[in-house]
């Protein structure tokens, strides 16, 4: 019945009933002193589109070839299959306009079917998603998608590669370093793993960010202490070309008694081979239950950094860190609220000259938070 759901990208105006012309990379090499903020626009709660009911978005990027956004939902399954959206954006150098969809993609699995949710699972060998990243394919226009998994239920990250109408291409192969453990000893904690996801400029090689730590890499930061947790640098086959530590900086705030509060990568974006921007956003839960979230994009450097890729554990080792200067912390724009921002991603260039940068927001699906896009100019 699900199956029902799928929109194919023919009738999205994607173009694909035709073979996808290759993109080039629009934003090579490129500089950040700083960024200015042009605007914010908001998604309705819950807003229906093409049967589906929108909301926990936690990735997004550009299609250059059809001047359109692509924008992952981390719903896994119990409102609507597993889905990515597209569309349009309008906005200069000056203001931030509208937000229009325009179509909705249904990922499928490698059986042709959609993805279950947990209850469904149950009855079935499927894969409960966790959709937190996506890329458009800069070569093809395809869509690279990564999941974090689930410790409980014994399902390792992953990041796979479907056609624009969602049809799975391929899965990339990963090291036994992300095989989840229900022992808790090693791999990626629970809802802690695979965040980010990055093309380098070129399109030839690409890039992939855990949320936190590893287990056997040490505990989660804490207000008092930061961690560190690993970025991979893959080929498109999933040969590792480099594996770095990143600093993750301490819980910017301390929690109400009892509560919850977390401190992560939520996305990065290459700049060039070697450097990217990273997103670390912070959850912090009060007295009241209320959340307020931190969020501040730092710009990283592997070089000179020691890749570490065939240390076990980071426990005790010896190893340089990544270099990492701060960008902006989001909250000195004295916003009436910073959402939970999980997204990521270079637009079309400023009439001047500059490259635009868009941020959204994961509302979860609830009432209290919104979908929230957030626009800027990127200063060279």
């Amino acid at each position: 019945m699900k199956k029902t759901l799928i929109t194919l990208a023919c009738t999205l105006a994607l173009g694909a009933c035709a073979p996808f012309a290759p993109t080039k990379p629009s934003i090579p090499d490129l500089t950040v002193s700083g960024l200015r903020f042009i605007g914010e626009q908001r998604l309705p709660w819950r807003q229906q589109f093409q049967g589906t009911m929108v909301g926990g978005l936690s990735g997004i990027d550009y299609d250059a070839a059809h001047d359109e956004w692509v924008m992952i939902s981390d719903d896994r399954s119990q409102f609507n299959p597993a889905r990515y959206y597209r569309a349009k954006l309008a906005y200069d150098a000056q203001s931030f306009k509208s937000v229009q969809l325009t179509g909705v993609g249904i990922f499928l699995q490698p059986d042709g079917t959609t993805y279950p949710s947990r209850e469904e699972s149950k009855r079935s060998n499927g894969v409960v998603p966790d959709l937190e990243t996506v890329r458009v394919d800069p070569r093809d226009g395809s869509i690279w998608y990564g999941s974090e998994g689930d410790v409980a239920l014994s399902l390792d990250p992953f990041i796979r590669r479907a056609a624009p109408d969602g049809r799975y291409q391929y899965t990339l192969p990963l090291p036994p370093l992300f095989t989840v453990s229900k022992e808790h000893k090693s791999g990626p904690r629970n809802n802690q793993s695979f965040e980010g996801l990055s093309f380098t400029p070129d399109g030839r090689t690409l890039w992939v960010a855990l949320e936190g730590p590893l287990y056997q890499d040490g505990p989660e930061p804490t207000p008092s202490q930061g961690a560190v947790n690993r970025i991979t640098h893959f080929t498109r086959d999933g040969t590792v070309l480099g594996q770095y530590a990143y600093p993750l900086e301490a819980i910017p705030a301390t929690p109400g008694k009892g509560k919850y509060a977390d401190n992560g990568i939520s996305e990065i974006l290459s700049l060039s081979e070697r450097r990217m921007l990273v997103m670390e956003r912070s959850g912090v839960q009060a007295d009241d239950g209320s959340y307020k979230d931190y969020v501040r994009i730092y710009e990283i450097d592997t070089d000179g950094a020691t890749d570490v890729q065939h240390l076990p554990t980071l426990k005790d080792a010896s190893y340089q860190l990544v270099k990492k200067r701060l960008v902006l912390d989001v909250g000195d724009l004295k916003l009436p609220i910073v959402d939970n921002l999980e997204g990521m991603a270079f637009g079309p260039r400023l009439a001047n000259g500059h490259a635009s940068l868009v941020l959204i927001s994961d509302d979860n699906f609830s009432k209290t938070q919104v979908t929230q896009l957030l626009l800027f100019d990127v200063l060279p």
